[in-house]
């Protein structure tokens, strides 16, 4: 039999491939098919072991510090230097406030420290002064004391004396008397006798004589006797000085024993004083302080935003001016689900990618994990104790830092959404 070299015809004027050609199409696809299947599970692996180390979230942003700036005094505006979106560095002074009130009112607390002061110092200085004279009139006080009691002393030593004397010249007076009273009645028998010559003439005489030398006695005893009584009082009274002295004297030492209590009160006076230099003192601090607040400077490297301040405005202490966005320093906050953390630690390198700059990818790796879900630091948090539990999957806030150099011309911005994929393995 001879073997059909080409196509049959059939009835229908078509053709159909020849018994030799069929087993070829087949042999050919028993080889494609299996290469197929290998390519397929070759990229499936190559697909699950690219992505299952992977853990991506399109719930990103980027994140950065806001800086709000506001006004620590009050005050009218008077220059205003920056604009919103305006780069501006640390230092760079933003706002000014009058500050005309604020310069009366240092110069006023500069002047009550110079008075505080003056008597501060006058506090100071009179409190040895006062020691000192204390000391000396205790001193004084106790000689006085002193004297006075011995002036008291001899005052009654003299008392007793006058009384002596007075004593004394009473009996003399007392004796004079006697004698001129004898020497008369001898006188008036010598008169007798010499008038019947039974005496003689001389001895007549001498009885005269003697009568007026007794006499001439009694007058001098009493005069003595009566300046002794004189002087009696004369030294009474002079007690009574002595004694009025003593206590003077004595008034005196109570008076300068004060004086401690009045030293402890000069102290506490200068004490005083040294605290009111101070708070006067304090108050420069603040006043200058307070001057140095009308001047509003940049604390950051920034970009101004939400700029509410205008010039010739009169605002208030706290009132806000601006925010200053610190684009120097950006992050990544990544809300990952509870269930792709499994694996997650710190320091795992991390791929973002930023929507606003057509999927640019940045490099980065895990900084830290949130202490709690963000559903928990809500206004409303949830609460499973209700008894309307629905099981939901919660996520954490992952923060994510950029590696150094990635964004030089700094073009993140807080809030730009970004997709984040961190690598577990």
């Amino acid at each position: 039999m001879a073997a059909v070299s080409g196509p049959e015809k059939q009835e229908n004027g078509e053709t159909t491939p020849s018994r030799t050609e069929m087993p070829r199409s087949y042999r050919r696809a028993k080889w494609i098919l299996p290469v197929v299947l290998i390519a397929l599970a070759a990229g499936g692996y190559w697909a699950w072991s690219y992505y299952s180390p992977r853990e991506s979230t399109d719930d990103a942003q980027i994140d950065g510090h806001i800086d709000p700036i506001s006004a620590r005094v009050g005050g009218t505006v008077i220059e205003v230097n920056v604009d919103d979106n305006q780069v501006v560095k640390a230092g760079t002074v933003l706002v000014r406030i009058d500050p005309k009130d604020y310069q009366v009112a240092l110069e006023r607390v500069l002047a009550d420290v110079a008075a505080a002061g003056a008597t501060a110092t006058a506090a100071e200085k009179g409190v040895p002064i006062m020691e000192t004279m204390t000391a000396s009139r205790v001193d004084t006080a106790d000689a006085g004391v002193q004297a006075a009691t011995a002036g008291v002393e001899a005052a009654r030593k003299e008392v007793a004396a006058a009384r002596a004397a007075l004593v004394s010249a009473q009996a003399r007076q007392r004796e004079s008397e006697a004698r001129s009273q004898l020497a008369q009645q001898n006188l008036a028998r010598m008169k007798q006798l010499v008038a019947r010559d039974e005496i003689s003439q001389q001895q007549y005489d001498v009885a005269v004589s003697d009568a007026k030398a007794a006499a001439a006695a009694v007058d001098s005893t009493r005069a003595a006797a009566a300046q002794a009584e004189q002087a009696v009082p004369v030294a009474e009274s002079h007690v009574a000085q002595a004694e009025a002295s003593l206590a003077q004297a004595r008034a005196s030492v109570e008076a300068a024993q004060v004086r401690p209590q009045q030293i402890a009160t000069s102290r506490a006076d200068a004490g005083s004083a040294a605290a009111k230099l101070k708070l006067n003192q304090t108050a420069v601090e603040q006043a200058r302080l307070n001057l140095g607040y009308t001047v509003v400077r940049a604390p950051v490297d920034g970009v101004v935003s939400r700029k509410s301040v205008e010039l010739g405005q009169v605002i208030q202490a706290g009132q806000p001016l601006l925010a200053l966005v610190e684009i120097e320093n950006v992050w990544v906050t990544a809300n990952y689900k509870e269930t792709q953390l499994r694996n997650m630690r710190v320091g795992q390198p991390a791929i973002i990618d930023v929507d606003a700059y057509g999927g640019r990818e940045y490099r980065g790796h895990v900084d830290s994990i949130a202490a709690a879900t963000g559903a928990r630091f809500s206004l409303l948090p949830p609460e499973n104790a209700t008894g309307n539990y629905v099981k939901v999957v919660q996520r954490l806030p992952v923060k994510i830092v950029l590696e150094n150099g990635q964004d030089p011309q700094r073009l993140l911005r807080p809030g730009m959404s970004v997709g984040a994929t961190v690598i577990v393995k």
